[in-house]
């Protein structure tokens, strides 16, 4: 069984973030749960569910609209599941939409390589959903999956997130930070060994940890395409613990990712070479062995 984000987000203990409640949203539409066309519950039922105010659920709504996941929402009734991207690559698409298809892609093969530099597996978890699903229902069936995953350091000073006022030795939002990572990565781990013991897949997934914080997020899948997207800072609130934390933050899962295929010519080529170059160089020299708390 697929263990989901909302395992590791509802946890009766707080009240859920507008950011929470929008990936658990994200992850009904990429397991199925949610299909294109269907009308979500209304406000009213998405914040008895969830155990908060309408604002955020209004505020998790707008960020699934602005991954275009949603249609008709503002015509006065509950919106819709957008229809999926065509499949392809035009303009840049968010992270929460275009990753999904290209990791579904890459798993067709029989070999599977996929490299990632990023913050935290949040997306990466999140994206993995459909290309899994397709293992158990049998539609695709890789020989071997193999998963490196570069993740910040527990012991560095990240340079985001970081509050906006306060003491230096006020630890609360890295410990924050690290709570989610390692929960994340761990749910991930599972996930991806869950088909190992039920299909026989021969899965590997390690992870090392960053001497320094990525400003930006790399996949690599298969050597063939790389998908890149920036981290872009931003002031913002968040509740944790009963409190409320003014920070600067940068959500990944918003992040625009641009394609690069060695199929479509010279300079894509090249920038794919170039970015498992650096993969490689930061996994055999720099980064350290990540043990998850």
């Amino acid at each position: 069984m697929v263990v989901t984000q909302e395992n590791v987000a509802v946890n009766g203990s707080r009240r859920l973030s507008p950011q929470e409640i929008a990936d658990i949203l994200r992850e009904r539409i990429s397991n199925g749960d949610l299909k294109a066309g269907d009308r979500l519950p209304t406000q009213a039922e998405l914040a008895d569910e969830f155990g908060v105010e309408r604002g955020a659920v209004r505020q998790a709504l707008r960020a699934l609209q602005q991954d275009g996941l949603l249609t008709n929402v503002s015509k006065g009734s509950p919106p819709r599941i957008a229809e999926p991207p065509a499949p392809g690559w035009g303009e840049p698409q968010p992270t929460t939409v275009g990753l999904a298809p290209r990791l579904t892609e890459a798993f067709s093969v029989p070999q599977v390589r996929v490299d990632v530099v990023c913050h935290t597996s949040e997306t990466l978890m999140l994206a993995l959903g459909d290309p899994l699903r397709r293992i158990h229902d049998g539609s695709i069936r890789p020989e071997s999956i193999v998963f490196r995953v570069l993740l910040p350091s527990r012991e560095i000073n990240l340079a985001f997130p970081v509050l906006v006022e306060g003491s230096v030795d006020d630890n609360t939002v890295h410990q924050r930070w690290l709570q989610m990572r390692d929960a994340q990565a761990r749910v991930l781990q599972h996930n991806l060994h869950a088909i190992r013991s039920t299909h026989g897949i021969d899965v590997q997934v390690v992870f090392r940890a960053l001497p320094f914080t990525p400003p930006v997020k790399l996949y690599l899948l298969n050597g063939e395409e790389a998908l890149l997207g920036y981290y872009i800072p931003t002031k913002r609130e968040e509740e944790w613990q009963s409190q409320t934390l003014e920070m600067y933050d940068a959500l990944g899962s918003q992040s625009l990712l641009f394609s690069f295929e060695k199929r479509a010519g010279r300079r894509d080529a090249a920038f794919v070479a170039e970015s498992q170059k650096w993969f490689d160089a930061l996994w055999e020299t720099i980064t350290t062995d990540l043990t998850l708390s």
